[in-house]
């Protein structure tokens, strides 16, 4: 039951997310009311991937290699940075159009890096098409981009700070959780 609650989770997500992209026209016309289900539809999507993940069967694929976990944690935090970017123009920002599908990009590489059981491939799997799909959508229905004016490189250590402390956040929690994230 695990499995299937976490495919039915990464479904809802992407189709959610790309409802926009493949029908502009029919998502305007639901307005406020079509933001309140796109949101009550990614919530619930978060929460089937989350019970799905955790009470999948392990079913173990391939045994990643040690050394991998460093890069594995390299990229998480170049992804909490671009994140960050995101609300914090520095000059990566304008070079970097989509800087969020960048981060989970980032992200989920490195989950697949250190993660070799069947969940977590279909998890950061998914994930990582639906941002590299998500990208595709978006550069066909708007091609133009305009770059951020007024970027700094203090804006960029900034957002490399502020990365930095939502990481070790989120490394704290995964260590809470039994997943310790650094080498030992």
């Amino acid at each position: 039951m695990g499995y299937i609650l976490l495919i039915l989770g990464i479904a809802i997500w992407i189709g959610a997310h790309i409802f926009k992209r493949v029908a502009p026209d029919r998502r305007a016309a639901m307005g406020d009311a079509g933001k309140a289900l796109v949101a009550v539809l990614l919530l619930g999507s978060i929460v089937l991937m989350v019970i799905g993940y955790r009470s999948a069967g392990v079913a173990q694929v391939w045994f990643p290699p040690a050394f991998t976990i460093h890069i594995a944690n390299l990229l998480i935090l170049i992804g909490f940075w671009f994140f960050a970017l995101s609300a914090i123009p520095g000059t990566m920002s304008a070079r970097v159009r989509h800087k969020q599908l960048t981060g989970v990009k980032s992200w989920a590489v490195g989950h697949l890096l250190v993660n070799g059981d069947l969940a977590s491939i279909l998890l950061f799997g998914g994930l990582l098409g639906w941002a590299v799909l998500e990208v595709i959508l978006i550069n066909r229905a708007e091609p133009t981009w305009e770059r951020p004016a007024n970027a700094s490189v203090r804006n960029d250590a900034i957002a490399f700070g502020v990365g930095l402390v939502l990481y070790l956040v989120v490394a704290a929690i995964h260590t809470w959780l039994g997943y310790y994230p650094f080498p030992r």
